[in-house]
């Protein structure tokens, strides 16, 4: 495979800042374009850590940014907000998505979803809109919202119970569901789509976990999963997320227990970037949190509006597989390392990645670093 891309920005981390992740890209009404990430500021760089959304501005298609600065502050009953998603909608407003998580009285954890928008290129935003969905533990993963062409907002979000204790315990009433949000009206109300994509495993272990999903242009969504049973799992919805077909195992997408994005970036392709080594028998280093590393990191290419990624029933035989490796090429190599949480857009001149590093460090979510690959590079 072709080595890809060039770094563009790199946020390290610090005795008090311990973690700088989960980004999110959108392109600003000015033609700027918008980076937002969670940035930790306490000591602890923990999925509980002390947490906030701060942001960066390219006005050059992503060749140069400008400092970071805060762009929502967590409030002060709130343990933290973080996985930021960015949206832009046709009248030029951004829509912002992210997870707030806070202590209840009984020690437990909720984790719910958000959103805000924002008529100013992101400098002002409304009030947080807390989504109306019963209290719980929900992952909504960074970058994974969408615009429909209909003009819809989408964000999937798996539900994996009513608390989560940190401190033992882990989650109570253990649900495994993946639930799509959805708005017609810009963010001013918000619904469930009927569609509800259940685990068929009877156990957690190998559980579905942070969803992303992919509208076609025929309106055919697409939605898949990390699990850590080897492959990104995924499904169809042929009704606008009435109905889904029944969950499978996605060839092409071998991976670890690490979550995937796609998205459109322009030029009639579309871009997906994972981990492809489900178990890294290469190197034994293990991550903080002892999973395996989740290198090396990857993007294949499609020039068939994704059809080709999402293709059900092939075999490695005659499934294309030959054409996707041929259209893959790798962002990170080096095995002392881990990458993941990625997100995407498309440029003007290629696509920018961004994605969290673990900065010669024992914690893959560490340090995070945007890449810039132009299309000149996806021969």
């Amino acid at each position: 495979m072709k080595l890809v891309g060039h770094e563009v920005l790199f946020l390290k981390t610090s005795e008090n800042n311990p973690r700088n992740g989960e980004s999110t890209f959108t392109r600003l009404a000015d033609d700027r374009i918008l980076l937002a990430y969670t940035e930790y500021y306490s000591p602890c760089g923990e999925d509980h850590g002390t947490a906030r959304i701060c942001c960066c501005v390219s006005a050059d298609e992503g060749d140069t940014w400008s400092a970071p600065r805060i762009m929502i502050e967590k409030d002060e009953d709130a343990q933290n907000i973080m996985s930021p998603s960015l949206v832009t909608m046709a009248d030029g407003t951004v829509g912002l998505f992210y997870l707030r998580k806070q202590f209840m009285e009984d020690g437990g954890l909720t984790c719910m979803p958000c959103f805000r928008r924002s008529s100013d290129n992101a400098e002002t935003w409304s009030d947080e809109c807390r989504c109306p969905i019963p209290s719980g533990y929900y992952c909504g993963i960074n970058d994974g919202a969408i615009v429909t062409r209909a003009g819809h907002l989408l964000w999937p979000v798996s539900h994996h119970g009513e608390r989560y204790f940190v401190n033992g315990g882990g989650l109570t009433k253990p649900v495994n569901e993946m639930q799509v949000l959805s708005s017609e009206d810009g963010g001013e109300t918000w619904s469930i789509l009927p569609g509800i994509v259940r685990s068929p495993f009877a156990s957690t272990s190998g559980s579905l976990a942070e969803p992303g999903i992919y509208e076609q242009e025929d309106g055919t969504l697409w939605m898949w999963m990390r699990t850590g049973l080897g492959h990104q799992y995924d499904t169809l919805s042929h009704d606008g997320g009435k109905t889904w077909l029944p969950l499978e195992p996605n060839l092409r997408f071998t991976s670890p227990d690490s979550p995937m994005r796609v998205k459109p970036i322009g030029n009639g392709m579309t871009a997906a970037v994972f981990n492809p080594v489900p178990f890294h028998c290469v190197s034994t280093g293990m991550e903080l949190w002892s999973s395996p590393k989740r290198t090396p990191i990857v993007c294949s290419i499609s020039k068939d509006d994704a059809v080709s990624l999402n293709k059900r029933g092939v075999s490695f035989v005659n499934g294309g597989m030959r054409e996707f490796v041929c259209n893959t090429y790798l962002l990170e190599t080096d095995e002392t390392n881990s990458y993941c949480y990625p997100a995407i857009l498309g440029v003007k001149n290629g696509l920018l990645v961004s994605y969290y590093h673990s900065d010669n460090t024992p914690a893959c979510l560490n340090a995070s670093k945007v890449v810039k690959i132009s299309f000149d590079e996806l021969d």
